[in-house]
Formats: C-alpha cells, sequence, structure tokens
C-alpha cells in the first residue's frame, strides 16, 4: 500500500540531489563538464515529465531549484543542455505554473531567456527547435511580468522574433509562438509602434487570408496582432497601404463561410483592426470609398437573429456610426427662430456672443472629432393598441377662425360621445388678443358655427374654467405673438386613476433604430426627405398630398422648429432653442394631426443635446388626445414604444458648441400607434403648466379665500417679455384686532416658496398647484399651517421662458438660477425682485425660516433635495479645515427626514447637503450664504418615476405631484414641533467664519450660463442610482451623488469627471 508513496519521496528526493549536484558543477568553472551537465539536466527532465510532485520540490521554499536551474541556462554553452533546461522550464510553468512563473520572473528568468534569443540569432541560421522552446517560454511569461514590453526592447527582442516571423511563414510549427510573443510585445503601445515601423504590418497581411479551415488558430493569432499593431500611429501606415478594404473583404469572406458560427473570435478580431483604423479621420474615408457601410450594414443584419453574434453586431454598429458623415442640423441657423430685443446687451454675455459669432458658424463642421464612446444598449417598448374606430373627419388646422362670442359653448356629461363632433374641430384661436382684439375660435371648411363639446370636467378639476383660461390667453405676451390655444390647455387634464408603470428594457430595440438610421445613408433613394413643418419659412405654405401628418406649434409652450417626413411613417423633428440662445433642446409641445389609425409612426427628435435620459430607463413621453377628451377622457397619457435614446450623426461646429469640438446631438425616437382616425393628438415632455394656467388657477383659488384664510396677490414685477410675475402672501387671519392676536400675526416665521425657473421643468409647477391648493384648503392641517407660518410664494419665476416654449433660459438667453449673485433689474427682473424682497426680509428682522425652490430632475428618479452644509462641504471636500472645530446646528437635516417618512416619493438616500463651487449663484446657495437662511433648499422631482417606496416602478403622474406638494405643507407643519422658540424669533442663521473659507469667491466670476455652451445635467452616463447617503463615510464611492462628483472635480484638478448642473 505504501509502495507508490515512499517511491515518489524517493524520486522527490532524487531530484534534489540531481540539483545539488548540478548546482556543484556550476560552480566549478575550471572542469569541462558539459557531458555531466548534459546528462544531469536530462535525468531532471525525465523525472519532472514521470513525477508530477517533483515539480513542487523543484520550486518549494528553501530549495534553490529555480535558481540553479536558470544558473546553468544562463552560463551553459552547450545546446543539448540549452534545450534540455528550457523543456525543464517549460514543464514548471506549463500545469499550475501561476505561482511558479511568478518566481520565474522575480529571480530575473524573462531577462536571460531574451538574452539568449538576441545572442542566438546573432549566428544564423537560428536553431529552430532552440527558438521554439524560447517563444514556448516567453509566451507563458510575457503576461506575468509587467515590465515585459520595456524588456524585450531594451534588449533587441523585437525585430529577433519579427524576422523570425518572415522567414518562416510556411513554417506554421514556429510562427504559432512567434506570433503569441508578438501579441504580447506588441500590448505595449512603444512596441506597438516600432512594430509597425519595422514591417510588422506587411507581414500580417501576408500571412491572414480568406476563410479557410486548416489554419484557424494561426488565423487566431495574426489577427490579433494586427489588431493591436493598427491602433495608434500604425492606423495612418495601414489605410496608406490600402489595407482596410482588404479587411473588409476578409471578413466579408469570413462572415460568409463560417456558417455555423465557430469563428466568431477570428470575425471579431477583424472588426476591432477595421475599428482601429476607422479611428482616424482617413481611415473613416476609406472605409466610406470601400464601401464599408453597405458590407458592415448587410453582414450585421444577418447576424441579428443569432444571440450569440450580437458582439459582431455591436461591433459592427460603432464602426459604422463612427463613419456615418457628420452632418449640420437642416436649419439655416441654430439660433432660435425667434429674437427679443433686449434692453441692453452686456458686452461678453452669452447673448453678445451668440451674435457676436463669424457668419454662417453654424455651417461648420469640426471633423476632428473622435469621440469612440458607444451607449449602451439600453432600450424600452411597449405593447400598442391597434383599435380602429369608425371613420371621422380630418380636422382643418388650417381653417380660418371665427369670433368667439359666435361660438356655442355645450357641455354634456361624461361617457356620452358624438362622433361628428369632430367634424367640426379646427384651431382654437385667440386673434389678437395680446393686444386686446378680439378672441376668435372654432369654425368649419364651410365658414358656419362651430359647435365644441367641452367634457364637463369641474367636479374633478374645481380650479380649471375653459373660459376663463381664454381670458387669460388675452393678457398673455409671447414673442412670437401666438394667437392659437392648444386644446389640452382649454379642456384641461384629469389625473389617470390607472397606475403607469416604468417600461422595462426591451433588448435589442436601440441598435434596430440605429440600423434604420443607417439605412438612410446605404438607400438614400428611398428618403422622402419632405418638409412637412418650418418655422423657419412660415410664409411659404407646406404642400400636402393629404398622406403626410400634420405638425403645429404655434401655441403658448410650443416647441416644434422643424417636422421632416422621412419615410412614409416616419418623421425626423427639431427643436428651437431658447429665445436669444443657440441650445437647450430638451422641453417640447406639438400637435399632429392627419394620422391613420392602427399605423405605427416613428417620431425622431434629432437635436437633443444631453448625453444620457430618463427615456433609456423607462420614461415614455406624454400624448393628449382631443378625440378622447371629447369622448370624456381628457387625459395627459403616457405613450410610446421602441423608445430609446442614443448620440446621432449630426452635430455643431467648435464655435458655436464653445469650444467643445465636434459636439453631437442624440436622438430620442419613440413610436406611437393612433387609435383614432383624424385625430387631434398632442405630445409633451412632460405635463405642461402654462403661465395663463397658472393665472387661472390664481384666480379660482383666490375664490375659495374664507374669513379665515389672509390671501393676497401682488405682481413682484414686470418680465422682459411684459408679462407680470406674481406674487402670493398666504396666512391665517388674527383671531381678533387685539393687540395680543395682532402681535401672533406678526410674529409668525416666513416660509419663502418659489418655482419654475427653469420653463421645461413643468413637474414643478404640479408640485407648486399641490402646496397652493392645501394652503387654501380648509383642512384643520392647512388652518393649523396658516396659523405657524406666512408664506410669500412666487409660483413662476420665468413667465416668459415658459410662454415661448424655451427649456431652461429667459428672454435673456441665459439659465436665471445662475443670475442670484448679481441680478441684473433690467435683464433678470424676476430674480432681482425676488431677492430684494428676501434682503426687505432679512433687514427687518424677517428672515425666512425656509426657503425651498422646486425643481424637475431629467435624470433621476423620485424626489429629493438639495441643501447647504458647511460641515458635510468639509467632509466631501477633504478641506484642511477639522471637522471637530466646526459646530453647525443640524436642524437642515429636519425637513428632509420628514418629508422620508411622510411623502411615499421622498427620497432621503438622495439628498445632498453639499456646497459646490459650481451652484454659487443658485438660489438655494445665495439665500443660505447672504440672506442666512439655514433651512434653504432646491427640491428635485424626477420627470420618469420612483424606484422605492409606495410607487416604486411607476411612472409619476401630475397627482403624485400635486400630493408631493401637500405633503411638503404637512412636514412644514411637523417641523415647527422641533424648531425652538428661540429660532422662531431669531431666524437669522449666522454663518460660520470658516464658510468663506471653504467657499471663496473671489477669484470666481460671476457665474452665468453662456448661451454657447451645452449644460447638461449633473448624473454620469447611463447611472440612474444613486448611492449617495449623509450617513455615509464612504468618500470615494464611485457612484456618489453627482453634485458632489461636481464638487470634487473641480477641487481636483487632476479629475477628468464631467458632470453638470440641473439646479
Amino acid at each position: 500500500m505504501n509502495k507508490p508513496k515512499m517511491a515518489a519521496e524517493k524520486s522527490a528526493s532524487r531530484v534534489l540531489m540531481l540539483l545539488s549536484q548540478l548546482e556543484r558543477l556550476n560552480e566549478d568553472h575550471k572542469v569541462s563538464n558539459n557531458d555531466a551537465i548534459r546528462q544531469i539536466t536530462g535525468k531532471i527532465l525525465h523525472l519532472l515529465q514521470t513525477q508530477e510532485k517533483t515539480r513542487k520540490e523543484v520550486t518549494s521554499k528553501g530549495s534553490g531549484g529555480m535558481e540553479v536551474i536558470l544558473s546553468s541556462l544562463e552560463n551553459t554553452q552547450d545546446l543539448q543542455t540549452t534545450l534540455n533546461i528550457l523543456a525543464i522550464l517549460n514543464e514548471l510553468l506549463t500545469v499550475g505554473g501561476g505561482r511558479r512563473t511568478g518566481v520565474f520572473v522575480s529571480k530575473g528568468g524573462t531577462a536571460i531567456l531574451l538574452q539568449m534569443l538576441v545572442s542566438s540569432s546573432k549566428n544564423p541560421p537560428a536553431n529552430e527547435e532552440l527558438m521554439l522552446h524560447i517563444h514556448t517560454l516567453l509566451v507563458k511569461v510575457g503576461p506575468k511580468d509587467r515590465k515585459f514590453g520595456v524588456k524585450s526592447r531594451l534588449n533587441g527582442a523585437l525585430n529577433v522574433t519579427l524576422n523570425l516571423v518572415k522567414h518562416n511563414l510556411q513554417n506554421h510549427k514556429l510562427l504559432l509562438p512567434c506570433l503569441q510573443v508578438l501579441r504580447v510585445y506588441s500590448s505595449n503601445l512603444v512596441n506597438a509602434v516600432s512594430l509597425g515601423k519595422s514591417g510588422a504590418l506587411e507581414i500580417m497581411f501576408e500571412i491572414i487570408g480568406p476563410f479557410s479551415k486548416k489554419s484557424t488558430t494561426l488565423m487566431k493569432y495574426v489577427v490579433s496582432v494586427l489588431c493591436v499593431c493598427s491602433s495608434g500611429m500604425n492606423a495612418r501606415r495601414a489605410v496608406d497601404r490600402g489595407y482596410l478594404p482588404t479587411l473588409l473583404s476578409i471578413y466579408q469572406d469570413w462572415h460568409r463561410h463560417d456558417t455555423r458560427h465557430r469563428h466568431v473570435v477570428i470575425r471579431k478580431s477583424i472588426l476591432a483592426c477595421i475599428k482601429n483604423l476607422t479611428n482616424i479621420k482617413l481611415g473613416r474615408k476609406a472605409f466610406i470609398d470601400a464601401n464599408g457601410m453597405r458590407i458592415l450594414y448587410n453582414t450585421s443584419t444577418e447576424c441579428l437573429a443569432v444571440r450569440t453574434l450580437d458582439p459582431l453586431v455591436n461591433t459592427s454598429s460603432l464602426i459604422m456610426r463612427k463613419c456615418f458623415p457628420k452632418n449640420r442640423l437642416p436649419l439655416p441657423t441654430i439660433k432660435s427662430v425667434f429674437h427679443h430685443q433686449l434692453p441692453h446687451i452686456a458686452a461678453g454675455g452669452p447673448v453678445a456672443q451668440l451674435y457676436n459669432q463669424p457668419p454662417g458658424v453654424d455651417d461648420v463642421v469640426d471633423e476632428s472629432d473622435e469621440n469612440e464612446a458607444t451607449e449602451v444598449d439600453t432600450e424600452n417598448e411597449t405593447e400598442y393598441e391597434d383599435d380602429e374606430t369608425e371613420d371621422l373627419v380630418t380636422p382643418r388646422p388650417d381653417e380660418s377662425p371665427l369670433e368667439l362670442d359666435s361660438i356655442s359653448i355645450s357641455k354634456r356629461p361624461e361617457g356620452t360621445a358624438d362622433h361628428d363632433l369632430v367634424c367640426s374641430l379646427g384651431r382654437l384661436v385667440v386673434d389678437g388678443g395680446v393686444n386686446g382684439g378680439s378672441v376668435d375660435g372654432l369654425q368649419d371648411e364651410g365658414g358656419e358655427q362651430a359647435v365644441l363639446e367641452v367634457p364637463d370636467t369641474a367636479a374633478l378639476l374645481p380650479l380649471h374654467d375653459p373660459d376663463l383660461y381664454l381670458e387669460m390667453v388675452k393678457s398673455t405676451r409671447s414673442v412670437p405673438a401666438y394667437t392659437e390655444v392648444a386644446y389640452p390647455d382649454y379642456f384641461g387634464h384629469v389625473a389617470l386613476n390607472l397606475r403607469e408603470p416604468i417600461l422595462e428594457r426591451v433588448y435589442g430595440v436601440q441598435r434596430m433604430k440605429i440600423f434604420q438610421d443607417i439605412e438612410r445613408l446605404i438607400h438614400s433613394s428611398d428618403i422622402l426627405d419632405k418638409v412637412v413643418y418650418d418655422l423657419d419659412n412660415q410664409s411659404c405654405p407646406v404642400t400636402d398630398n393629404g398622406e403626410s401628418l400634420k405638425f403645429n406649434s404655434k401655441f403658448e409652450s410650443g416647441n416644434l422648429r422643424k417636422a421632416i417626413q422621412v419615410r412614409k411613417f416616419e418623421y425626423d423633428l427639431i427643436l428651437n432653442s431658447d429665445i436669444n440662445s443657440n441650445h437647450y433642446h430638451q422641453w417640447f409641445y406639438f400637435e399632429v394631426s392627419n394620422m391613420r389609425p392602427g399605423v405605427r409612426y416613428r417620431f425622431n427628435i434629432i437635436n437633443c443635446e444631453k448625453s444620457n435620459s430618463q427615456f433609456n430607463y423607462g420614461m415614455q413621453v406624454l400624448m393628449y388626445s382631443v378625440q378622447d377628451a371629447i369622448n370624456g377622457s381628457p387625459h395627459w397619457v403616457r405613450t410610446g414604444s421602441d423608445i430609446c435614446y442614443y448620440k446621432n450623426h449630426f452635430s455643431r461646429s467648435s464655435i458655436a458648441a464653445g469650444g467643445q469640438k465636434g459636439k453631437s446631438y442624440f436622438t430620442l425616437t419613440f413610436t406611437v400607434t393612433f387609435q383614432h382616425k383624424d385625430d387631434v393628438c398632442y405630445f409633451a415632455y412632460h405635463y405642461p403648466y402654462t403661465y395663463s394656467m397658472l393665472k387661472m388657477h390664481l384666480q379660482k383659488l383666490s375664490a375659495l379665500r374664507t374669513a379665515q384664510i389672509y390671501y393676497r396677490q401682488d405682481d413682484l414685477c414686470e418680465t422682459l417679455g411684459g408679462n407680470s410675475c406674481p406674487l402670493l402672501t398666504i396666512t391665517a387671519m388674527p383671531e381678533s384686532s387685539s393687540n395680543d392676536h395682532i402681535s401672533q400675526f406678526r410674529s409668525r416665521p416666513v416660509v419663502f416658496l418659489s418655482a419654475r425657473v427653469h420653463p421645461g421643468e413643468t413637474n414643478s409647477s404640479w408640485v407648486m398647484k399641490g402646496t397652493l391648493e392645501f394652503l387654501m384648503s380648509c383642512s384643520p392641517q392647512a388652518q393649523s399651517l396658516r396659523e405657524s407660518y406666512i408664506f410669500k410664494i412666487i409660483p413662476m419665476l420665468n413667465p416668459d421662458g415658459v410662454i415661448n416654449g424655451n427649456h431652461r433660459c429667459s428672454l435673456s438667453g441665459e439659465d436665471l438660477n445662475r443670475q442670484w449673485q448679481s441680478p441684473n433689474a433690467e435683464l433678470h427682473p424676476t430674480i432681482y425682485h425676488a431677492k430684494s424682497l428676501l434682503q426687505y426680509l432679512r433687514a427687518t428682522g424677517r428672515t425666512p425660516l425656509v426657503f425651498c425652490d422646486y425643481h424637475g430632475h431629467s435624470r433621476k428618479k423620485n424626489v429629493f433635495m438639495y441643501g447647504c452644509s458647511i460641515k458635510e462641504t468639509v467632509w466631501q471636500t477633504n478641506a484642511n479645515t477639522s471637522t471637530c472645530d466646526l459646530q453647525e446646528d443640524l436642524g437642515y437635516r429636519t425637513l428632509p427626514k420628514l418629508l422620508s417618512q411622510m411623502a411615499p416619493v421622498f427620497s432621503l438616500s438622495s439628498c445632498s447637503f453639499v456646497v459646490e463651487r459650481s451652484k454659487e449663484a443658485t438660489a438655494r446657495v445665495v439665500v443660505w450664504r447672504e440672506i442666512g437662511v439655514q433651512r434653504s433648499y432646491t427640491m428635485e422631482s424626477t420627470l420618469c418615476g420612483c424606484d422605492q417606496g409606495k410607487y416604486k416602478g411607476l411612472q409619476i403622474g401630475t397627482s403624485e405631484l400635486e400630493e408631493m406638494g401637500a405633503q411638503f405643507c404637512l412636514a412644514l407643519l411637523r417641523l415647527r414641533r422641533y424648531t425652538s422658540p428661540l429660532e422662531l424669533q431669531n431666524h437669522n442663521s449666522h454663518l460660520l467664519d470658516t464658510e468663506n473659507d471653504l467657499i471663496d469667491t473671489r477669484g470666481i466670476p460671476n457665474i452665468t450660463s453662456t448661451t454657447t455652451y451645452v449644460l447638461e445635467e449633473d448624473e454620469a452616463a447611463f447611472l440612474e442610482e444613486v448611492d449617495y447617503s449623509a450617513e455615509s463615510n464612504d468618500e470615494n464611492d464611485p457612484d456618489l451623488e453627482p453634485d458632489l462628483q461636481d464638487n470634487l472635480a473641480l477641487l481636483d484638478p487632476s479629475s477628468d469627471s464631467e458632470f453638470s448642473q440641473t439646479e
């Protein structure tokens, strides 16, 4: 039973004995003992080949076996001994040799092999068996030696191996390990360039060839070497020699013959070579000239059905998108269609930069865009309804209007329908209303009076009145002088009782859309390219054959600049820039008519600017059907399938993009199937909330005032566009005129609320609506809240931007939430007067207890807050100030914590209380620093939905947003319990002296949102979850809340993170 074990022990001891003898022979240089050494090494090799355990004995700690073997290899001049030792090393490093390889490298084995390789090549012809052994070992050792590339270059081994390849093209036995070593060499960029200069590319193209079953292993290593050597500086050399068409032909041949997909690795490596060559402009041109787009398109479409071939499809897609010729947008200029004359233009300001650009700058395309980043294949798809209804007459958007006084408005119970009513659907027009003129309404084809059926939604929408809305529209002043009214704003929106889930991503949708875009270049003759709507050419009516959709955006808050029919049921849409700007394309709101039911229409908004969007994470666009509204369902509903968001082939000039070279646009694409024939439907980025709607709601709210409610509406100021900015004061009336009650009335702490500084963040207005309705309600909690505080509310800080369909700016072409440090009374009147009011409150000892600015966030889920904390800023920025020396009241955390307990959509883990340099000019930071409000917040509401709490997995609707506004009020009521009486009496929060040291602004210019700079959201590409927690100690968490990343990037000059702002 013990004989095998004893035999193993004897063999192991024998190996040690032989190693000991070899060591003594190495030390005795006087005696020529080549025969003895040859005999001993042969015996050691035999033992290693027959007894597996002897390998461990040789490399065990303290044995010194590896040193003895390497010393013998370095000193011997005998060929057979050398071959024996190389074979011994090969045995030691073959099976389970990871640790042994590390020992080999640490003992200087790599250098010995490289020196032997070079010295052996000096006496040609080199021994083939010796070269085979050396290269076989280098293949195993190279990846384990971090300095292998440098060592091989310094020893001159690169050209030795390359020459061996050159002279042994038919000797596959030696060629294969040499190619493997070349692959390891070229993993070092300097080596790759050196090999390219020495002719490695030419040699590889002598080996590479069409499909063959005989030498697939060799082919695999050839293309792997070629892939590495064709990058960087070698790419131009390869393109100049015409290798790119050759690679395309070879790829096509392997694709055609590899029908069982057994050689996907080879095909992928060939694509990787093509990808490297197309990284340079010359390579992209050669790719197009070689018909590469068509070749890769055809091969990729044949691979789509096989999931295991996705790597080929993805790489092909990346190459085609990169080589797709960059085009400018089909516009005469990327500046806004509309222009508003400003009182003055600050020299060096964004508007001055915009209008001082060289003529034709919008036509310049920066060809230096070398961006290779590819988007993650994240797509969404929903089922669509295919119901058909009876034939209805087409709404006539081009009909002449009737006087509004002649319209008969009738209301009928919900649920009843008269399909003939759609025959009379025209366009609701306010003719000259902004100048006090007459108000026109609907007219049918014959010019007779039209009867518009308005759904009776008074019980569900107590604050909505269509007649009152039209009255409000009359006094609303827009730059384009809009005379039309959108039906959803006129009819009103009733929140859905149904839950609308966040869409699950369906694999392959985005890729399919990208391939359809590539088809445009390959099959250009199939593209209609028919302009069906154009604000730049309004005087020239668009011809229509009755087959195209009709578009319109000439109403309050509307935004659609141009619509181009590219295929029968596909349209490219271009959004208008913010007025006096050349960017900020995100908000859209437009009308579509003349559709067919049961047809899948694809819409592509092609000039989006943000690098990521919640449309990649389950968010859908909103649609409002007029036919559904007349039939008793006046709802904005989430709709669309095949939704995805990706980079397209349109780009801006480097000058127009503020120096950001070759900045590309992104496409939002979605597919819609209409349910009704000849319906009139509206699409929007989020639930619209117009300025006229606000005025209507405020007038209806004032009618709810009771004897117990103090409600006053003032005009804060007049905007640049001539519209008033409402300022509300809401509190409880004093119980009596006694001194005690009057004193209590005057001593109530102030809560200052504002919203809608960014016009495209309409969700902030719906949250504000919920707040206002709660404050004006008769509930005991509302009465208690009014008795606790005096509310100063500016429900819409940017009326002009809202009216004119802007996304972020006012008529000054600037982001108003970057003007709070030094607002200009003429250019930023709402910010100037809002700040003045806050300064007045501070001067009179009425500093607000809470300031909160309502916003919307396009890249995150849930509702959360940004606040201000010195201590957390120090902690996150690793400032030198010791946190133990800072004393700070943690009361700024109370309100967010209360909201996380009360509001189901609120997420405390997404909140941040860090003060960033990039946010110094925002309302939140300025009110905190200059006015002294400790509880100064920005409350961000998602545009998409929730990933936690009661509404997890659901898209957010107006009812949830209004609920959030009401919950905010309840949290303020509970906050009163946690606030000390002393703090209520003295609201002035004295900031610590260290705050000015931490955020020193003396060297920072006044922050403005330059018109020529694209401001993105502060979220990393395709990261939707935020793991930052205020209680966390993970300072270097890669998923920190983007505000923190932004701050860290600003403080660390070496950081290359690209984050941006939403506040």
